[in-house]
């Protein structure tokens, strides 16, 4: 399960959204984080699904390597799915004692897993499509107006790609401790889900010693290189906002209008 987190890889490509600025990809990420939490029914959820396929298809990156980080999200979506079932309050489609299962429950956590499901994916292809380094200097340009009111953008954008960057790190280190600790007796795959999250206690010890080792040779090499912060710093390959970014900003806001015309359907579906 640990390896099919895909969220913080990056898979070089030359497709059209490989291609696009990383302050496009930001900014449209974002925006399709609020579409999200603006659709409320079944209309608007098939629209967001339409148009995230589009992006993957456009991405040319393999769906199964794609769909492949909802794996370790099975048991949230479930649960998060039968606690909405059986706790929201509303008409009762189905009663075993006192326990019922309601309409809104039903559509609630329906609609909250696909919420989950389409939040992973979209966040998932902001990585796998774009490099570290272009993620921290389109960060940190999307942050720089801050910097009048003492936001340390370099600060910020420096540390959330470096979190990224350390995602599959650290799960390469978590496969390698696993695979240790197995040829030495341990058991990972038996027993119910409880028994097997207590058998992954065992492993946050030595993956902490690791990630602090790492982060310690991270700092000793930015100091050896005289890393000073982002104050005079220059960029090999500078950002230019090109045709594409605006159509793609376009259909964006195209997009989000759509999503937010959907909820004015209220109970209508399709």
């Amino acid at each position: 399960m640990i390896e099919d987190i895909t969220i913080g890889q990056y898979v070089p490509g030359n497709s059209p959204i490989h291609k696009l600025d990383p302050r496009t990809k930001l900014s449209t990420v974002l925006v399709y984080m609020v579409a999200l939490f603006v659709v409320n029914t079944f209309t608007g959820y098939l629209l967001v699904g339409l148009f995230t396929a589009a992006i993957i298809a456009l991405s040319a990156l393999p769906l199964r390597f794609v769909l492949r980080g909802l794996r370790p999200l099975l048991v949230i979506l479930i649960f998060t799915l039968v606690l909405n079932i059986f706790l929201t309050p509303g008409e009762v489609l189905a009663q075993a004692g006192p326990v019922a299962v309601t309409r809104e429950g039903l559509l609630r956590g329906t609609f909250m897993a696909l919420r989950l499901v389409f939040l992973v994916l979209g966040t998932s292809l902001l990585t796998l499509t774009t490099s570290p380094i272009s993620l921290t200097d389109g960060l940190e340009r999307l942050l720089a107006p801050g910097k009048r009111i003492g936001i340390p953008a370099h600060e910020l954008a420096m540390m959330m790609s470096i979190a990224l960057r350390f995602i599959p790190t650290l799960i390469e280190e978590t496969q390698k401790i696993m695979k240790a600790q197995a040829a030495r007796g341990a058991d990972f795959e038996s027993g119910n889900v409880f028994q097997r999250a207590r058998n992954m206690v065992p492993l946050l010890v030595p993956l902490f010693v690791s990630a602090f080792r790492r982060a310690d040779d991270l700092a000793l090499a930015m100091e050896a290189r005289c890393y000073r912060g982002g104050e005079g710093r220059t960029r090999m390959k500078e950002m230019h906002m090109s045709g594409r970014d605006f159509a793609a900003l376009a259909v964006m806001f195209v997009f989000t209008v759509v999503a937010i015309y959907t909820r004015t359907l209220g109970g209508k579906v399709f």
